[in-house]
């Protein structure tokens, strides 16, 4: 039986079309390490790992340390999104923000 932790990993990295490696080398991790987090019950993620994967698989630690249902995917997606965008420059968040409203405007 697989953890939670695993099964979102999994599914995440397959939406996107990622391979155990190429997950594996985005967060400067082993290909064996994925899989155990992927396959053992229970995991043992490292802080460091886990904020890397998280990251590479545009989502949060909270959605994907959360055993429950509690954290949406689409939900903790935005947060991610958001947290990159706090950390722009002024310049490309003022571009963002123009992209956003004429958005609205089309609709």
């Amino acid at each position: 039986m697989t953890s939670a932790l695993g099964d979102k990993i999994r599914r995440l990295r397959k939406k996107q079309g990622l391979t155990l490696d190429k997950l594996a080398e985005l967060t400067d991790s082993s290909k064996s390490y994925i899989w155990e987090l992927e396959n053992k019950n229970p995991p043992r993620p490292s802080a460091e790992k886990i904020t890397k994967i998280a990251e590479k698989l545009g989502t949060t630690i909270e959605f994907l340390m959360d055993e429950g249902e509690d954290v949406a995917e689409e939900d903790a997606a935005d947060a991610n999104f958001y947290r990159k965008y706090q950390k722009m420059d002024p310049v490309t968040k003022g571009k963002i923000r123009k992209m956003v409203k004429l958005w609205g405007e089309n609709e």
